[in-house]
C-alpha cells in the first residue's frame, strides 16, 4: 500500500494539544495506535496494527535519521527528533518525536513507545534545510554509501554537537 502512495503538498498541522502515540514490537510493527495517529495517518486501526511503522515514512526524510533512531534505541537510549510523516492520501505532517525502548520485568527491551507532538516553527525552519541537504547527499552517494555520506554532512553541520543535543536546542 505504502509504495503506491504519491506524496502531495497537502500539509496537515498538528494542534498544540495533539499527541500521537504508538507502540511497536522489536521489529517496528505497530502494536498500538491512538486515535490521533489514526486520524493523521489516514489509515484505519486494522490497517495500522501489525504494519511496519515506516508505513508513514515520507520520501523527503533522510534514511540517516532513521538509522540514527534505530542505533539510539537499540543501545537502550531514547531518541528525540523532527520527522516528516506521510498520510495515506499522500499528504504530510511534521512531528517532534520522542521514542523510548519498552522493557519487560527482566529489563529486556521488548518494543518501543513513541509520543509525537507539534514541532516548533523555529525547529522546522532550522531542520528542513539540513534534511534537504542530507537527502541530496544520500542520493548523490548512492544506496551503498548514502548513510555514511549524510552522517558526515550532519556531523559537519552540527560542529561537534550530537543530534540529540542539537534537536533539543532548536
Amino acid at each position: 500500500m505504502k509504495n503506491k502512495i504519491q506524496a502531495t503538498q497537502k500539509e496537515r498541522l498538528m494542534r498544540d494539544n495533539d499527541f500521537i502515540v504508538s507502540k511497536t514490537d522489536l521489529k517496528g510493527r505497530i502494536t498500538y495506535a491512538n486515535k490521533i495517529f489514526i486520524d493523521f495517518g489516514g489509515y484505519s486501526q486494522d490497517e495500522l496494527l501489525n504494519s511496519q511503522h515506516n508505513i508513514i515514512r515520507h520520501p523527503d526524510m533522510p534514511r540517516t535519521v532513521f538509522d540514527l533512531l534505530w542505533k539510539t534505541l537499540k543501545s537502550g537510549n531514547e531518541f528525540n527528533g523532527c520527522v516528516k510523516n506521510m498520510s495515506k492520501d499522500g499528504g504530510f505532517y511534521w512531528v517532534f518525536a520522542n521514542v523510548t525502548p519498552s522493557y519487560d520485568s527482566n529489563n529486556k527491551i521488548i518494543g518501543y513507545y513513541s509520543v509525537r507532538r507539534k514541532p516548533s516553527a523555529q525547529a522546522l525552519s532550522v531542520i528542513k534545510p539540513i534534511y534537504n541537504e542530507m537527502l541530496a547527499a544520500e542520493k548523490a552517494a548512492g544506496s551503498k554509501n548514502a548513510t555514511d555520506a549524510a552522517t558526515q554532512l550532519l556531523s559537519e553541520k552540527l560542529q561537534g554537537v550530537d543530534y540529540e543535543q542539537f534537536i533539543l536546542s532548536i
